[in-house]
């Protein structure tokens, strides 16, 4: 007996041999948009069509967010996504992941395939970036000599820095020959050695941007010795130049405002640094002077010189105080002194002469003291107080006296 199959075993069957082709996981399908419908939930369902058969299509809401227009009916697309059965229907439908209007989808391949063997070539890796000078005084500029950028760099470095210098190398910036002419405007600029290159240009589609695109723009960007700004179209559009360059710019204003300074902001920080320079100087020399005076008294201690005036201080102090104590010792012995005089002057034999006393001599001028000592008819001499008598002993009487009564 032939075996039998369920419709859902059928479905199921279908779908893993859906699921098990490579090329229906990813794959860009090209056709014309009709029965467009946009769900409350943010899902939108379409059929894409050409003249020899149709294909439901389903976009979910998580991957809108990469769709960059309404899509209308008759527009001509290319839809990249994955082909899977809906098992409960047994249809199969395209579900997709990216909508490009034809023209672009196969540029966007290009871009996508460029970008990853680039990327794997380390052109896009950070430590390749050259730092983008913060006082750049010449600015090169590749970019087309007419149109909204070139003008919009010009106004913005007037009113930014009218002393910057704009050098321009007036190149194609799209169709035939743009890549080409932009490479040798990179090329041209180096040799002039600016500061800091811009090239980019304004927005447009992808077709339009496409020279931003080509390898050989990018080798040129990665090899180049000067810093590139890349300001390519709208804030929007990424082109390979972006990844490349050292530094991206949402738009060519953008980059006049990030690569050209502004001359007043940069007048009021010098005012600022002087300013805070000459603080940290002024404070620096009173610090500095203050310790040089510290080390100048400490100096001064320790020098000769200040310690000769130390010594000479200390002898002049020894010098007074030995003059005082030489005047106080002389004050008492000269008291004492007057005291002995006095002392004496009351034992002087003029003081006992002055009292009515006689003082007797011999002729020899020997003290007569004992009468023993004197003969009758000798002759004496009498010291009185304001003369001397010569006399002749007559007679002489000795008398006992007790000297110590």
């Amino acid at each position: 007996m032939r075996n039998v199959y369920s419709v859902g075993q059928i479905n199921s069957y279908i779908k893993n041999m859906f699921a098990q082709d490579f090329m229906l996981k990813s794959i860009y399908i090209k056709g014309e948009v009709s029965n467009v419908k946009y769900h409350s939930s943010g899902h939108i369902y379409f059929t894409m069509k050409d003249k020899s058969g149709i294909i439901a299509c389903v976009m979910f809401s998580g991957n809108r967010s990469g769709l960059k227009f309404q899509l209308q009916e008759g527009q001509q697309i290319i839809t990249c996504g994955s082909i899977e059965v809906y098992e409960r229907d047994g249809k199969y439908q395209l579900y997709a992941e990216e909508i490009f209007l034809d023209g672009a989808g196969v540029l966007y391949e290009k871009f996508e395939k460029l970008k990853r063997e680039l990327n794997d070539m380390g052109m896009f890796s950070p430590e390749y970036k050259q730092p983008i000078p913060r006082y750049a005084l010449c600015v090169g500029v590749v970019t087309a000599s007419t149109g909204a950028a070139i003008q919009d760099i010009i106004n913005i470095s007037k009113r930014r820095n009218p002393y910057v210098q704009l050098i321009l190398y007036p190149a194609k910036v799209q169709g035939e020959g743009a890549a080409e002419s932009i490479v040798n405007g990179i090329h041209a600029l180096e040799t002039l050695k600016p500061d800091v290159i811009i090239v980019g240009r304004g927005g447009g589609s992808i077709e339009d941007l496409w020279a931003f695109n080509e390898e050989t723009v990018a080798r040129a960007i990665f090899e180049c010795t000067i810093p590139i700004v890349s300001a390519v179209g709208h804030e929007t559009d990424i082109t390979i130049a972006d990844y490349v360059a050292d530094l991206r710019a949402p738009t060519p204003s953008a980059a006049a405002e990030m690569v050209i300074f502004s001359f007043a902001e940069y007048t009021e920080r010098c005012f600022d640094e002087y300013s805070r320079f000459n603080h940290l100087i002024r404070s620096k020399l009173a610090f500095i002077k203050a310790r040089y005076e510290q080390l100048e008294i400490r100096l001064s201690f320790l020098s000769p010189l200040s310690k000769i005036r130390e010594m000479k201080m200390h002898v002049a102090e020894l010098e007074r105080k030995i003059q005082e104590s030489m005047e106080k010792i002389l004050l008492q012995k000269k008291h004492t002194m007057q005291l002995l005089i006095e002392r004496m002057n009351g034992l002087s034999p003029l003081e006992r002469l002055k009292q009515g006393m006689t003082y007797v001599t011999n002729t020899e001028g020997m003290p007569i003291v004992d009468i023993e000592k004197v003969e009758i008819n000798q002759k004496l001499v009498l010291q009185m107080k304001n003369g001397k008598i010569t006399a002749q002993v007559l007679d002489k009487e000795k008398i006992r006296r007790d000297y110590n009564e």
